[in-house]
C-alpha cells in the first residue's frame, strides 16, 4: 500500500512501444524536442522503451521529439489507449534515437543558437518512473510552461513498478546516479554558449539533485569561481527533513537559489515518512511552521501548494498538474518582492527576476 501511494509515475498507458516513432502529421499539434542524459541501460526487449530500469556504468544520450495534441487541459498527459496513438488527441512520439556525446553537445549548441535561449533546464524525475513516463511528463512541463530553455531530461534507473522493493531499489539508484548528474552539470557549465543552468526535480529526484549540488558547492567553495547553476526547483521532495537541513548548511553560500514546492496534504510523502522511520519529509512539512520561516531565512523560497485543488490531481504531482496556478504563485511572489529589491539595492537583475517568475517555465 505504501509503495503504491508513493507512486509518482503511475498512469494508464500502453506497457510497450510508446516511444516507437509515428509519421502521422496533424495540424495544430505542438512538437517538443527533448535531449536525454541517462544512467539507465538500454532496453533489449522493447524497441519502444529505449531504456529500462537497470543501471549503466556510464552516461548515455538520446534525442526525442514528442507531439502534443491541441485543445487539451494544461497539466494533463493524454496517453494513447492503443498504439500508435492519434496525434489529434494523444501524446505521440515523432522521433527517438540514441546519440553519442558529440551529437548531444552539438544539439545543445544548435538549440541555444536557434532559439536564442542561452540556458538549459534539467528535469530529474522521481520514484516509479519508466523511461517513457519521464519523457512524456517532461514534454508536458516544457510545453505547458512555455519553457525558454534547452530542455534536458536526466533520467536515472527507476524500475517503474509499485512494489516496496522497487522503492528501495529506486532510492539506491538515485544515490548511484548523483555523480553522473554532477558530471552532467559540469559538462553543461563548460559550454560557452550556455550562460545559465536551472534544475527542476520531483520527489525522489530531489534527493539526487541536492546531492549533486552539494558536491558542486563544496568544490566551488575551494575555487571561489562563479557558477552557472542559478536555481534549483524542488517539487514534493522526498527528503528527510534533518538531512535537508544538514545538506543546506554544508552547501553554505555557494549554492544556487532554491524554490521549494510543498503540500501539507501529500499522502505519498506521509507514507514515505512511515517507511523511513517516522521522520518528516520536506515536501510535506516544508510549508508549515517552524520549517517555512527557517527555510526562508536560508534564502529558500517556499511555496505552499496545499490550496491548489482546482483539478483532480494527486497532491504529489500537483505542481505539474496545476502548472498554470503554480506559475501564477511564483509571479505574484516576485511582484511583491520587486519593491523591496528596489529599496535595498540591485540584488537581482531584471533577467533574473524574469527567470524566477517563470520557475516552471525555465
Amino acid at each position: 500500500m505504501a509503495a503504491t501511494a508513493v507512486c509518482a509515475g503511475c498512469s494508464n498507458r500502453p506497457v510497450q512501444g510508446v516511444l516507437v516513432p509515428t509519421n502521422q502529421q496533424v495540424e495544430g499539434t505542438a512538437r517538443v524536442p527533448i535531449l536525454v542524459a541517462t544512467t539507465r541501460k538500454r532496453a533489449t526487449d522493447d524497441p519502444g522503451q529505449m531504456y529500462g530500469g537497470e543501471r549503466s556504468d556510464a552516461l548515455s544520450y538520446a534525442a526525442i521529439t514528442v507531439s502534443i495534441p491541441p485543445d487539451r487541459k494544461p497539466g494533463s498527459i493524454q496517453w494513447p489507449a492503443a498504439l500508435p496513438g492519434d496525434p489529434k488527441r494523444d501524446f505521440v512520439t515523432v522521433s527517438a534515437e540514441h546519440i553519442d556525446h558529440r551529437s548531444f553537445a552539438s544539439s545543445i549548441a544548435e538549440t541555444a543558437r536557434r532559439t536564442g535561449h542561452p540556458r538549459v533546464l534539467i528535469f530529474v524525475h522521481g520514484f516509479n518512473n519508466r523511461f517513457d513516463d519521464s519523457v512524456y511528463r517532461f514534454a508536458q512541463i516544457v510545453h505547458d510552461s512555455k519553457a525558454e530553455a534547452v530542455p534536458i531530461l536526466f533520467t536515472w534507473p527507476s524500475r517503474g513498478t509499485v512494489e516496496l522493493k522497487s522503492y528501495t531499489y529506486d532510492r539506491e539508484s538515485a544515490n548511484y546516479s548523483r555523480d553522473a548528474l554532477e558530471d552532467l552539470i559540469d559538462q553543461l557549465a563548460s559550454y560557452p554558449h550556455i550562460k545559465e543552468i536551472h534544475l527542476l526535480a520531483h520527489s525522489m529526484g530531489s534527493h539526487v539533485t541536492l546531492e549533486a549540488l552539494r558536491g558542486r558547492s563544496m568544490r566551488l567553495a575551494r575555487t571561489r569561481g562563479p557558477d552557472k547553476v542559478k536555481q534549483a526547483m524542488l517539487v514534493a521532495p522526498d527528503i528527510d527533513v534533518d538531512v535537508f537541513r544538514a545538506t543546506i548548511k554544508r552547501m553554505g553560500p555557494n549554492r544556487p537559489k532554491m524554490l521549494l514546492f510543498a503540500s501539507r496534504d501529500d499522502g505519498a510523502l506521509s507514507l514515505s515518512k512511515e517507511i523511513w522511520g517516522g521522520v518528516a519529509r520536506i515536501g510535506e512539512v516544508g510549508a508549515s511552521e517552524p520549517y517555512r520561516t527557517e527555510f526562508e531565512r536560508e534564502r529558500i523560497a517556499v511555496y505552499d501548494l496545499s490550496g491548489l485543488k482546482n483539478s483532480a490531481s494527486n497532491a504529489h504531482s500537483r505542481a505539474f498538474d496545476d502548472i498554470s496556478d503554480v506559475m501564477e504563485l511564483v509571479r505574484q511572489r516576485n511582484m511583491q518582492q520587486a519593491p523591496q529589491v528596489a529599496r535595498s539595492g540591485p540584488r537581482t537583475t531584471p533577467t533574473q527576476q524574469q527567470t524566477e517568475t517563470a520557475s516552471l517555465r525555465n
